[in-house]
């Protein structure tokens, strides 16, 4: 475990990772995960972005979450499908995409 997450949990007062929910530990084995493989790469952020869709898609499933906090995953999931469609598409569809994020990030 990276000491970082370490520190976090202990000011947290969490002594064990079976105390956490399993969002809780899905966010903690991801962000250990990115603390301990070093460099960034593109490869690095195709999988996030691709982990960050199923967590959002297994969020819209999920019938205890209220139907506005799930509209509100739409904008997350447009901007994490559309950077690993960045990523995996060929370079006239990537321009393409970024033209569109353009204008997202504009208006």
């Amino acid at each position: 475990m990276h000491q970082k997450l370490a520190n976090v949990l202990e000011k947290k007062g969490i002594s064990d990772l079976t105390e956490l929910t399993s969002e809780e530990k899905a966010d903690f084995d991801r962000w250990d995960k990115v603390l301990s493989e070093g460099e960034i790469t593109i490869v690095r952020i195709l999988e996030f972005c691709k982990q960050q869709i199923k967590l959002i898609e297994l969020k819209w499933r999920d019938l205890s979450i209220e139907q506005s906090k799930k509209s509100e995953l739409i904008a997350y999931h447009t901007v994490y499908s559309t950077l690993a469609d960045l990523i995996t598409v060929p370079k006239s569809e990537k321009e393409n995409l970024e033209k569109y994020l353009n204008q997202l990030l504009q208006s």
